[in-house]
């Protein structure tokens, strides 16, 4: 018996169908060689877990602040639901209950929240391409 490819999307889809199915909100699998982490999420979305306020980051007016979204599942970055004809542009205001985007595994999309209120102001991966769990998508500068 050949070992289960997790990087294939066809498989993460299959099993997040599965977890649909079966009413479960998550699974997490860890190996040597990687780890998954799908997470279904409730009406509301997923809330990415509150990041810590880093430093002046490079390209950032020194005394400020920001933080980094990360990818909360394994799947592809979206920037925009893929029904919305509304690019979003770059810098923006957000608030800490903003949808900023979406990980996407099949046809299931988990919005991405905002957790601090500031201005997005970078993509820190490209939309469409695939990410891992813990993956950096976003830059937030803190508001003062």
């Amino acid at each position: 018996m050949s070992a289960i490819d997790f990087s294939d999307p066809a498989t993460i889809a299959l099993l997040t169908e599965a977890l649909m199915a079966a009413g479960v909100d998550g699974l997490e699998i860890s190996r040597p060689d990687g780890q998954l982490r799908i997470v279904v999420a409730g009406k509301d979305g997923a809330r990415i877990s509150p990041p810590e306020a880093t430093p002046h980051a490079p390209g950032l007016a020194p005394g400020s602040a920001s933080v980094v979204v990360k990818a909360p599942m394994a799947g592809r970055f979206h920037v925009e639901h893929p029904a919305s004809a509304a690019p979003q542009d770059l810098p923006r205001s957000v608030s800490e209950a903003d949808i900023v985007g979406f990980v996407g595994v099949g046809h299931t999309l988990l919005p991405l929240r905002a957790s601090r209120s500031g201005v997005l102001t970078r993509l820190l991966a490209e939309p469409g391409a695939p990410v891992g769990f813990g993956d950096p998508l976003f830059e937030i500068e803190l508001q003062s």
